[in-house]
């Protein structure tokens, strides 16, 4: 048994589609090796900016020889149908076929005996082939040539042979890029060529020179040492998965760096702080462990260790984050200079939908909507109304407009410092909620009328111009936006019927007619759920079966009724008497021969 390495050596992969481009280049490869008869133990794929590698163990050294029957006409057949299977069978003369005889007469037999090719031949034409038809989001092409690719491709190493041990090159040329042994250690500490005999040779040969190969090896380091520095000033990380994942792919050899920021921007949010670290500069944020309240530390992953320490390094990324930081105290004294309920005439000049109207227009079906649910779930229909009236208010914001992803949160802040009461500032924050299936729901009165009426408002509207989702198209999360619905609702155990709010909704988008099939959308998402909860699909089904419904928390009561009765002697009883009428009745309608429907 043997393995094979390969490498793509090429310009930066953008950080968010190493992961998947190695997947990707593993399943291919491996798809390939299955299809052409070559069993392989195992693969292994890692991306660094620079490099796809994937590591292929236990291939055989050549293909299975193979013997195939193919099945002719009988020997009496027509000369034409005779000559067409030789055809189809790859043979010259019937006298390399078989006669073999069945019920119905003597046939041919074509015997097609494969020997197997060299591992090296075929993995010779299955690597070019899928670098060439390798499906990135987005690619390019560079020079004269016609090949695609992420970024310019540089070099590439194939090859082939037992397990570290010296391999042999797999020779093919794409584009003008001949394959080899030779790849490139980190572009400024070891920048020079690196010959490699196979897979542990040359993953010790880049760790040498400074390239550290796995992705999840590079997330350890960074964290670990994260952890270090902060600790090390009394401090903790915040933590940030997807972040960590992300700067793991822009370094190939991470060295993590304490920076600091002047102590007068901690009178932001800390929120606004964490996102301008984190989405500008891809830094982690620092807190104080006691009181959970941030740190003017940050965290910043260099891609070299630097001859002083790294002090030029953080000099310069502080000199960014302050100007950054600096930008965003200025968004935020500008926001305060108005309250939020006299900014909400801006709305009108942001569109919402061609089809659909403003943010303004929005906003007071919002309200209407809002109002109307409010007695229904134990709110104050005025103060859901006011709530209402400014939740979409800090979209006109300097901040939020800077900060996308802290709508919602700083319409929160800004109620607050306008003296509005906590509970209705909190019901800015949480109308958008849940946001996806880990997201809480809003649990407070007002909170709850605001975001459904949001959620309904969204989903009704965009019915009545017929844009409804179609199979995996969703632009508008509007799938989202119903199970968000039904998270509230039961997760909150509301008795809310759903067709007269939807009747409500038509109405203030001036549509009278109603939704009629949006309450079975809300039905295939509230089997949906019920399932991934591990609800039995025919309990479901029976429950459904009773006609249409649209209170939801009644219809889980009786799915888990029906189950918890099914599930006693009474039930075992009755589906017992059940099966035996029915088997009776359906020998019964055998024999004469008609149904009996009663």
């Amino acid at each position: 048994m043997s393995e094979l390495l390969l490498e793509l050596f090429s310009e930066e992969i953008p950080a968010r589609m190493q992961n998947q481009a190695a997947d990707t280049l593993s399943k291919m490869i491996t798809d390939a090796l299955t299809e052409a008869g070559l069993a392989y133990e195992h693969a292994d794929a890692y991306a660094t900016p620079r490099r796809l590698v994937l590591m292929v163990s236990g291939i055989p050294q050549r293909q299975p020889d193979t013997r195939e029957e193919k099945k002719g006409p009988r020997v009496d057949a027509p000369e034409r149908a005779l000559e067409g299977f030789m055809r189809g069978a790859g043979i010259d003369s019937l006298d390399e076929c078989e006669i073999q005889e069945d019920k119905k007469g003597r046939f041919y037999v074509a015997v097609i005996e494969r020997t197997g090719r060299p591992a090296e031949d075929v993995l010779a034409e299955i690597v070019p082939s899928v670098i060439a038809k390798f499906p990135w989001p987005k690619s390019m092409r560079w020079g004269a040539g016609s090949m695609r690719w992420v970024r310019p491709l540089h070099s590439i190493v194939c090859m082939f042979g037992p397990s570290e041990s010296q391999s042999r090159i797999i020779e093919f040329q794409i584009e003008g890029v001949r394959s080899g042994n030779t790849t490139y250690g980190h572009r400024f500490m070891s920048p020079a060529a690196i010959e490699v005999a196979h897979f542990t040779d040359y993953e010790e040969k880049l760790k040498s020179a400074k390239v550290v190969l796995d992705s999840r090896e590079r997330q350890t380091l960074i964290w670990e040492e994260t952890m270090r520095l902060a600790s090390a000033e009394g401090l903790e990380a915040v933590e940030d998965p997807r972040l960590l994942e992300e700067v793991a792919g822009l370094v190939e050899w991470p060295v993590p760096l304490m920076g600091q920021f002047p102590a007068d921007f901690l009178e932001l949010p800390k929120e606004v702080l964490e996102s301008s670290m984190r989405k500008h500069q891809k830094y982690f944020s620092l807190r104080d462990p006691k009181t959970g309240k941030a740190a003017n530390r940050f965290i910043v992953v260099s891609n070299l260790a630097a001859e002083d320490g790294g002090k030029a390094i953080v000099g310069g990324n502080e000199r960014v984050l302050n100007a950054r930081l600096a930008d965003a105290r200025f968004f935020w004294d500008q926001d305060l200079k108005t309250p939020l309920h006299l900014r909400t005439g801006e709305l009108d000049a942001i569109t919402f939908h061609a089809r659909l109207g403003s943010q303004g227009e929005r906003v007071q079906r919002i309200v209407s909507l809002a109002r109307d649910i409010a007695p229904f779930v134990n709110a104050a229909p005025e103060e859901a109304a006011e709530a209402a009236s400014i939740c979409k208010t800090d979209l006109v914001t300097e901040m939020v407009g800077e900060f996308p992803d802290l709508q919602g949160l700083m319409g929160r802040y800004y109620a607050e410092k306008a003296c509005v009461k906590p509970y209705i500032a909190k019901a800015v924050e949480e109308h958008y909620k849940p946001q996806g299936p880990a997201d809480a729901v809003p649990s407070e009165p007002i909170s709850i009328a605001v975001a459904l009426a949001d959620k309904i408002d969204t989903l009704v509207g965009f019915w009545s111009i017929d844009e409804k989702p179609t199979g995996s198209k969703d632009p508008y999360a509007l799938r989202r936006a119903a199970l968000g619905v039904i998270r509230i609702v039961l997760e909150n155990n509301l008795r809310l019927n759903l067709v007269p709010l939807f009747e409500l909704a038509c109405h203030y988008h001036g549509n009278d007619r109603g939704e009629d099939d949006l309450l079975l959308f809300f039905a295939d998402r509230l089997k949906v759920y019920l399932r991934d909860k591990g609800a039995r699909h025919d309990l479901i089904d029976a429950v459904f079966s009773l006609g249409s419904q649209d209170d939801l928390l009644m219809i889980v009561r009786r799915v888990e009724a029906l189950g918890d009765f099914l599930g006693s002697e009474d039930g075992a009883n009755l589906l017992a008497g059940v099966k035996r009428a029915s088997n009776i009745l359906r020998i019964e309608e055998k024999k004469d021969k008609r149904s009996y429907d009663g």
